[in-house]
């Protein structure tokens, strides 16, 4: 069987890691794995979670397996988190909520209840989108539909383009909507554009599915999911896939969850049942610690205190980060090429570089890049900027001239 096999293609983003791990060089910078650091170039340990750690330890809980759909009371307080506390899903009981494996077993499972619902399923999604996203679907079958999230320029969404897609899809087929923070290029729509988006989505009957990994880095834990809010209190359906890994820092805990919000209480039990059966044969029941600190955080007012400016901090040194990149990239090209970049939003941004100019940067100044063009934001810092900005600068001149 094995001689029959044939290797794999690495993964876009970790195997760049592995060839940043093995260059030598010591002034090389890792800007592609979407993973948070601080001005020191290192991914904290949130005070909150640590706190909460210590209290888990005193408590000494039992080792045992949680259900198969997770903690309960994180669970609970997921739901709330995302939909807020006196939302009428939640008071009309027509929610699911179930713990995951971080925000990839949230959209796998999404993704096998969407399979299992009928034959001949879709899901439409903007062009280009997190790498793992197609082979997520790929994997349980679903035929794929793209438009172009942005125009040719690269510079601005292709709102209409998205649009004309909603109005080709069949009734039924789902739509998977980046709710913050656009992973890779950084472009979100704006306030109009989601309204007519989602009204759209509504009146062509499509299921959305929310990848919603970044919530607080965009405008503030509230804000950002407004846009998912507004949609779930009414009459419809929705798959929302969150993730705990960059608000919370618990990238090694794989904590994440998967809310279904049904068209009526009566609906639950069902989807419920089948969320389960997914989840057995899948990996049984999700690893315990990450959500048992996520539950212990937003239980306890003081720690979800701490939490929410952690979250403010986190932001707010990406911003600074992206505009800073912005204003140095003006300065050494004479122009306003890069402006672009301080109207993104998110840990990323869609630099606008080739993907020949990608590699250039990494063999020749040690700025590891995706190939894609995506900059992870949150790599940068104080020391690392003006190599980055030079860089970025320097392979963007060899196009101009």
């Amino acid at each position: 069987m094995y001689e029959r096999l044939t290797l794999a293609p690495p993964d876009p983003v970790f195997g760049l890691l592995e060839k940043f791990r093995s260059d030598p060089r010591t002034n090389k910078v890792n800007l592609t794995i979407g993973v948070y650091q601080d001005e020191k170039g290192q991914t904290p340990t949130l005070n909150c979670v640590r706190q909460a750690e210590y209290q888990l330890a005193e408590q000494g809980d039992s080792k045992s397996y949680l259900p198969i759909d997770g903690y309960p009371e994180f669970n609970r307080l997921l739901a709330r988190l995302v939909l807020g506390d006196a939302h009428p899903v939640l008071n009309d009981r027509r929610f699911f909520s179930a713990q995951t494996p971080g925000g990839t077993a949230a959209l796998r499972i999404a993704a096998e209840l969407i399979a299992g619902s009928g034959p001949n399923k879709k899901i439409l999604y903007g062009a280009p989108t997190w790498a793992n996203h197609q082979q997520i679907f790929a994997a349980v079958g679903l035929e794929t539909l793209t438009w172009p999230h942005l125009d040719d320029s690269g510079r601005n969404i292709s709102f209409d383009q998205a649009c004309s897609a909603i109005t080709r899809a069949n009734p039924g087929d789902a739509i998977l909507l980046h709710a913050v923070c656009h992973n890779p290029t950084g472009f979100d729509y704006n306030a109009s554009q989601w309204q007519e988006l989602l009204r759209l989505v509504t009146k062509r009957g499509l299921i959305p599915v929310f990848d919603f990994a970044y919530q607080g880095f965009d405008r503030s834990i509230e804000a950002d999911a407004q846009v998912i809010r507004d949609f779930c209190a009414g009459d419809h359906e929705a798959m929302i896939c969150s993730s705990f890994s960059k608000n919370f820092g618990l990238y090694a805990e794989r904590t994440g969850g998967l809310t279904i919000v049904a068209r009526s209480q009566e609906h639950v039990p069902a989807v419920a049942s089948q969320i389960k059966s997914v989840i057995r044969t899948m990996y049984s029941t999700p690893p315990a610690h990450g959500g048992r600190i996520v539950a212990t955080v937003l239980s306890n007012p003081e720690l979800t205190r701490l939490w929410r400016a952690d979250v403010d901090d986190m932001r707010n040194r990406i911003r600074e980060m992206r505009h800073s990149l912005s204003e140095a990239l003006m300065l050494r090209t004479g122009s306003d090429e890069f402006a672009f970049i301080d109207r993104q939003t998110g840990m990323f941004s869609f630099c606008g570089l080739s993907v020949q100019q990608s590699q250039q940067l990494r063999n020749d100044y040690g700025v590891y890049i995706v190939e894609n063009g995506r900059v992870n934001i949150a790599g940068l810092n104080p020391s690392n900027l003006d190599q980055v900005a030079d860089a970025i600068a320097a392979v963007s001149a060899t196009v101009r001239a």
